[in-house]
């Protein structure tokens, strides 16, 4: 057998490999249709703040606004993840998919437990940064499934959110920058990297 012979094995070998233990499904444009949303959000809720003077409960309009966000961006990581594993054949539902979502869930629904006493406590300068950093640590738990890359904007979601803890004030243009710039950011690297 040939060098290049062993070289091909090898490559194939490693791809079945890298196949079987990552979630390779996830696409750019997970990352930045979200991100745009969340901008979207972002300016929405610095309107609705401006707005006091209107009959309206800012604090629910902002909630709504938040979870209009979230459901967005769900929406439309899960269609183009599985617009792009249909594209390439991968299967979407695997072993490797739910050890994924365990590690993403466990630190989103602790973190959602913590702000929720945030709220009721009234300590809203918490929840920003708490929603920062939990899902930064969420983003490095189940990086291990998915490209390596994600750490990296887990590591950014953190630090965002702890410089976040020290100037409250500016709690609303954290959450634009980490969820909105960071992930346009994060998505367009992916995309161009991995089509």
């Amino acid at each position: 057998m040939s060098t290049n012979s062993h070289t091909e094995d090898l490559k194939t070998i490693r791809k079945i490999m890298e196949e079987s233990s990552r979630f390779l499904s996830l696409s750019g444009l997970s990352g930045i249709f979200p991100g745009i949303f969340a901008l979207i959000g972002f300016f929405t809720a610095l309107w609705l703040c401006g707005k006091n003077d209107m009959n309206i409960n800012t604090d629910l309009a902002i909630f709504i606004d938040a979870v209009a966000v979230l459901s967005l961006a769900l929406i439309t990581a899960i269609f183009f993840s599985y617009r792009k594993a249909k594209r390439k054949g991968f299967k979407i539902w695997t072993t490797v998919t739910k050890s994924m979502l365990v590690s993403l869930a466990v630190p989103l629904l602790s973190a959602a437990i913590l702000i929720l006493v945030f709220y009721m406590d009234n300590n809203f300068q918490y929840i920003v940064p708490s929603m920062l950093i939990f899902y930064g640590i969420a983003l490095v738990s189940a990086g291990k499934f998915m490209f390596g890359e994600i750490i990296y904007l887990g590591i950014l979601e953190i630090i965002t959110g702890f410089v976040a803890l020290f100037l409250p004030e500016y709690g609303l243009y954290f959450w634009g920058f980490g969820f909105g710039i960071l992930h346009i950011v994060y998505g367009t690297i992916m995309y161009r990297k991995y089509m």
